[in-house]
């Protein structure tokens, strides 16, 4: 039996505080206040099993109502081209964590092999991600690899 599991709208609250342990891995020191005002909405994207947002989970074995880790993604739809499928669906994922107190266990793999699974199984052709330096090795073992696409960003 898996230890990773579909993450539920219950395990909003652990979902943002895991999301917390990788942001302040990229940037230490980053604000907290954020994680009230994005409650309700992460809650009802996990309270919907056939949307186009996923979370998988593993339980942390020494906390109950805890999480280890955390893998978040979605489908986006884009026109299909000479790289992408006639479908259009690619995964992207933007959240991958582990409490530090439960590192080098391969949970976080797991719950990425589930999320890659998910993405496949609803049809996606590749999957995207921003890798930090620390996790590049993990992603570049299941497959991943340097896109030469620069990625800009307008806030709105």
């Amino acid at each position: 039996m898996s230890l990773v599991r579909r993450a539920v709208a219950e395990d909003a609250r652990e979902v943002l505080r895991l999301r917390q342990v990788m942001i302040d891995a990229m940037s230490p020191g980053s604000p907290t206040d954020w994680q009230d005002g994005a409650l309700p909405a992460l809650r009802a994207r996990l309270a919907d099993p056939d949307g186009q947002f996923a979370a998988f989970v593993v339980d942390h074995p020494d906390r109950p109502g805890a999480l280890a880790a955390l893998v978040v993604g979605t489908l986006e739809y884009r026109i299909g081209g000479p790289d992408r499928p006639a479908s259009g669906l690619i995964g992207y994922v933007f959240s991958v964590a582990t409490d530090p107190d439960a590192r080098r266990r391969g949970y976080a793999r797991a719950c990425m092999d589930e999320l890659l699974a998910w993405f496949r199984e609803r049809g996606a052709g590749h999957a995207m991600l921003n890798a930090s330096a620390a996790a590049e090795s993990l992603y570049a073992s299941l497959g991943f690899r340097r896109d030469t696409d620069p990625s800009m960003r307008l806030y709105l």
